[in-house]
């Protein structure tokens, strides 16, 4: 091979690598988003200057505006500000979601798929239990018995996800399990416990990763229902959910009900697209 065919091999590899790096705009933008929404939960004080608390009586209901971006409440208080300070709460609740989801529903998808025979017969039994119940209404009845409160809403939210994340890491431990690699150490004098730890549960991880972004997306909007309902914290708090719930009390000043809707719809979309690359870039 001649030294300007290697060069161009090499210009090649070096573009081809360029552009698996290149995000398509609407990645980019949905992590543009994310990570103002990030910014909101951790610093919310350097995005606005108001009190989410405390309103002036004289700007209630005021239409959106250069000094009131998302207009303001029936208190007089400026719902941007409201919907920032409500996104550390969002945000946060739907974290403490997926990790419940991922630690619970991975161990049991994990010991399920790996072990095999009774504990895979006994767990997976109990998955179908859960997948049997619709997850809103699963995360209701845990709610519902831990108490009304937002962080009891993340926890019931992520019960209703163990099942997903377990269906998910079966399948993929089992078809791990089965793989050349595996069963050569296991030939080699391998122990469970180093095949578990060195080869299954890394490779079988993988698919994990985009559904627990999925899941992220989808536990906001679950979190938001269960504010909505009147599931987590009280006014004055200001989760997403419960600013939606109170602005359809004022349906004519509609933006009470449009800013915090947007606002989670634009997250969730986010979250989504985020999700849908991952799965393409595996």
């Amino acid at each position: 091979m001649t030294i300007a065919s290697l060069s161009s091999v090499s210009r090649g590899t070096g573009t081809g690598r360029l552009a698996a790096l290149r995000l398509p705009p609407t990645v980019a933008l949905s992590f543009a988003v994310i990570a103002l929404v990030l910014a909101w939960s951790l610093a919310p004080g350097l995005f606005t200057g108001h009190d989410p608390v405390n309103g002036i009586p004289a700007d209630k209901l005021l239409g959106p505006s250069a000094a009131h971006w998302f207009g303001t409440d029936h208190l007089g208080r400026d719902l941007y500000t409201r919907v920032v300070y409500g996104t550390a709460s969002s945000v946060t609740s739907a974290l403490i979601a997926v990790v419940i989801g991922v630690a619970a529903g991975g161990l049991i998808g994990l010991l399920a798929g790996f072990l095999g025979g009774w504990v895979d017969i006994v767990l997976a039994r109990l998955v179908d239990v859960l997948l049997a119940i619709p997850s809103f209404l699963l995360a209701v009845i845990v709610v519902t018995a831990l108490g009304f409160d937002t962080v009891n809403a993340a926890i019931a939210t992520g019960v209703s996800a163990v099942a997903v994340f377990a269906r998910v890491m079966r399948s993929e431990v089992i078809k791990t399990r089965q793989a050349t690699f595996v069963e050569a150490s296991f030939l080699l004098g391998g122990s469970r416990w180093h095949i578990l730890s060195r080869h299954v549960l890394p490779n079988a991880s993988r698919s994990v990763l985009p559904l627990a972004v999925l899941q992220f997306g989808l536990s906001i909007l679950v979190i938001a229902g269960l504010a909505f309902l009147g599931y987590g914290d009280s006014p004055p708090a200001s989760d997403w959910g419960l600013l939606i719930s109170i602005g359809k009390d004022y349906l004519k000043w509609p933006w009470l009900v449009y800013a915090p809707a947007f606002v989670t719809i634009a997250t969730v979309l986010s979250v989504n697209r985020i999700s849908r690359w991952l799965r393409k870039t595996d």
